[in-house]
């Protein structure tokens, strides 16, 4: 097996060349002015629906199964706000069993255009189911269909099983709207920390974080 060509340390002259552009959007001192994190997640967020290619609300939510070990995997972020951060999934799908028996998750944004992550942690909570059915009607058709169809993490045989199971569901709501089904539905993260991070030449990073203190926020800048 040949080894996979793994990138070298940047050079001062990479440094120099490169990070022009980084320099400018993460020399601002004043993200070290805030008294809260959410506002930041919401301007980092606009900030990268603008420069990322596609996905600029991905997110790697991680959680643990029965045995402890950790599990890893991306979604969409569909809301945020003082109460947290909101995905929506399949509550019988691995991650769905997941979160209903460990409610606890870790969060990470990762936006490679703008050199800057955004890490998260906290507790879990069902949205309401008001809150299910409004994101869930504000799918495209297609996409709700295929939450009837599909049996989420599951064992599948065929690509052709797939396709017939959204043939059927397709001519089962032919003519009508396509209700949410009851194991589809979203989760809230609640913070209690979070951290910022931005890219600096020379790994000289900025590091913020922020951990929840009553109603409040404590916040600490870190050594990168």
């Amino acid at each position: 097996m040949t080894a996979p060509v793994i990138p070298p340390s940047p050079t001062r002259e990479e440094y120099d060349r490169d990070y022009a552009a980084a320099l400018a959007a993460n020399g601002d001192e004043t993200i070290f002015d805030r008294d809260e994190p959410i506002s930041l997640i919401v301007e980092w967020l606009a900030q990268a629906r603008a420069h990322e290619i596609n996905d600029s609300n991905a997110m790697c939510l991680s959680t643990v199964d029965g045995e402890g070990l950790p599990d890893s995997r991306m979604v969409l972020l569909k809301d945020v706000d003082d109460r947290g951060l909101t995905f929506y999934s399949n509550r019988e799908s691995a991650k769905g069993m997941q979160v209903t028996a460990k409610p606890a998750a870790a969060l990470l944004f990762h936006w490679k255009s703008l050199r800057r992550q955004v890490r998260v942690r906290g507790r879990l909570e069902p949205v309401s189911a008001a809150e299910a059915d409004a994101y869930f009607a504000s799918r495209a058709r297609e996409s709700r269909i295929g939450a009837w169809a599909s049996d989420q993490s599951r064992p599948l045989d065929s690509r052709a099983a797939l396709e017939a199971a959204v043939a059927e569901q397709t001519a089962r709501f032919e003519g009508q709207d396509v209700p949410r089904p009851e194991h589809w539905t979203g989760w809230r993260v609640i913070p209690d920390s979070v951290e910022f991070w931005r890219d600096r030449p020379f790994r000289l990073h900025d590091r913020l974080r922020f951990d929840r203190d009553g109603q409040g926020w404590t916040k600490t800048r870190l050594w990168p």
